[in-house]
């Protein structure tokens, strides 16, 4: 029997109502008392919120809530909003990447303001993007990106005394508008051919097209440009290094991570669901061949976020260009999905979504180090690392392991869900696609590895002073350390269970 066998059918949405929850509750909490300092009091209330509603969406997903073995999904709100597999496995990352930059951001917001409202906006982003994972519908999809994108500029723009930081979060809000409008013309021209939103119908609609399918092929193109720029990828990812390097690094992580996933999570759902390649693909003309068009924006993607991160001496900003190239082989998911792919489709893109919890791990941990780092006042260049690990072992420690694991390294995490994405772009027939992933998994082992240079063999070029050791920050990078290695050996279960929740979408 499953949590929801005997509750009422909104109960499915009970992660996004904690996270809902837990926000409005840090308002109040900061309401009564605004003057507050009380930072414990407020990062612990958005921890335990987001490991609540992690801990649910588990529960869930073991019981097999919203799969096929139980019934199949769990339609919400007259189909606007679904729970099954994929949406629980999306949250899982959402809750786990906030949690530890709840954790992180007590020892970073010790000496700012308006703590209550920064983390009020974290759990309203994580909520906006646990509800991009469920929407089935693409007005749902458009109300949710909002609600994630919103809290995101102001957390960018956080630091208000800071010109970079606002300054970025100006920047972010400037592109993130275009993108919207870009996004919203295209959802109108999309209804407009089909004459619905909800994702299954349009599907059904799309038969009807023939005499509109050129307006048609402009609304999906629109469409992915739209999620192009929420998960940074080429051309739609000029916005990311400014927004990283400019922001608190905790939100950095945050939006790196979480805020990437979450974007994969509603273009997976998309695609497969509303526009079936072999139905789209098959219009004319005017019909669009989606999976060739993400296969080269995978390749540019990649390959562009790799060589530009290799080029900077910045290693907040190579994290930037690091985490496009990340996007690039999320995106082979969606590019190695063929008409007649069968099981392989949902091994493909199952695999990326298990890449992405990974990488929400070992992304995460690297930007809070970059937290931390700030925090001890060091610098930002790799030269300023030189040395880091003669004062810091253990957190030195922990960021070799995220470089190695981001470079694809065995025996880390990272090794283990590249080898999965690759080996299922190669059963799918995307040989090629695997062969420029690979390539540059070994280009950006050359970047990584200065960071691990720097800390473990330079001396430093200057007198190496580290202050006071922040506990919610090495409490966070630890944990996302040891996550990292654990899903080495855990891996197993993570891929089955990816791979069956992307399987119920074909």
């Amino acid at each position: 029997m499953t949590p929801l066998q005997t509750a009422p059918v909104w109960t499915a949405a009970a992660p996004a109502i904690i996270l809902a929850a837990t926000a409005l509750l840090l308002l109040t909490i900061d309401t009564i008392d605004p003057d507050t300092t009380n930072n414990g009091l407020l990062a612990t209330t958005a921890t335990l919120g987001s490991l609540a509603a992690g801990g649910v969406a588990a529960r869930f997903l073991m019981a097999g809530t919203g799969m096929e073995s139980t019934g199949g999904a769990i339609s919400l709100y007259g189909d606007a909003l679904i729970v099954d597999g994929m949406s629980l496995f999306f949250t899982l990352i959402f809750t786990s990447v906030a949690a530890m930059v709840s954790v992180a951001s007590y020892d970073y917001l010790a000496d700012e303001q308006y703590q209550g409202e920064f983390y009020s906006l974290v759990l309203l982003a994580a909520t906006g993007m646990t509800l991009m994972a469920m929407s089935n519908s693409l007005a749902t999809v458009f109300v949710s990106l909002e609600l994630a994108s919103l809290p995101s500029y102001a957390l960018v723009a956080f630091l208000k005394k800071n010109r970079g930081s606002v300054e970025a979060g100006l920047k972010y809000f400037l592109i993130g508008a275009l993108s919207s409008a870009v996004f919203a013309f295209g959802i109108s021209l999309v209804y407009a051919v089909t004459g619905s939103l909800v994702l299954p119908d349009i599907a059904a609609g799309l038969s009807g097209a023939d005499e509109l399918v050129g307006v048609l092929g402009l609304g999906v193109l629109m469409i992915a440009g739209g999620f192009a720029f929420k998960t940074a990828s080429v051309p739609f990812h000029f916005w990311a290094p400014e927004a990283y390097e400019g922001a608190p690094a905790p939100i950095s992580a945050f939006l790196s991570s979480a805020s990437k996933a979450a974007g994969f999570a509603v273009a997976f759902r998309v695609f497969t669901v509303a526009f079936p390649l072999g139905t789209i693909s098959s219009l004319g003309p005017g019909g669009i061949d989606w999976s060739l068009l993400f296969a080269i924006l995978a390749v540019v993607t990649m390959t562009l976020g790799n060589f530009a991160a290799a080029t900077q001496e910045n290693v907040k900003r190579m994290l930037a260009y690091s985490s496009i190239g990340h996007a690039g082989y999320a995106l082979i998911g969606l590019a190695a999905i063929t008409v007649d792919g069968g099981a392989a489709n949902g091994n493909v893109l199952g695999a990326s979504m298990a890449h992405l919890l990974v990488y929400g791990f070992m992304n995460t941990g690297a930007f809070l180090f970059i937290a931390m780092v700030e925090k001890w006042g060091i610098g930002r260049t790799f030269e300023d690392y030189n040395g880091i690990a003669s004062k810091a072992p253990i957190a030195a420690t922990a960021m070799t392991v995220f470089m190695f694991s981001l470079a694809g390294l065995p025996p880390f995490g990272g090794f283990v869900s590249k080898y999965a994405l690759f080996y299922s772009a190669i059963e799918s027939g995307f040989w090629w696609l695997a062969a420029v992933g690979a390539m540059n998994s070994a280009l950006s082992l050359f970047y990584y590895s200065r960071v691990v240079k720097a800390m473990w063999i330079e001396e430093p070029a200057k007198s190496l002073e580290i202050g006071s050791q922040p506990v919610g920050l090495y409490g966070a990078v630890v944990f996302a350390a040891v996550g990292t290695v654990l899903l080495l050996p855990g891996f197993q279960p993570v891929i089955e269970t990816a791979q069956t929740v992307a399987a119920a979408l074909f």
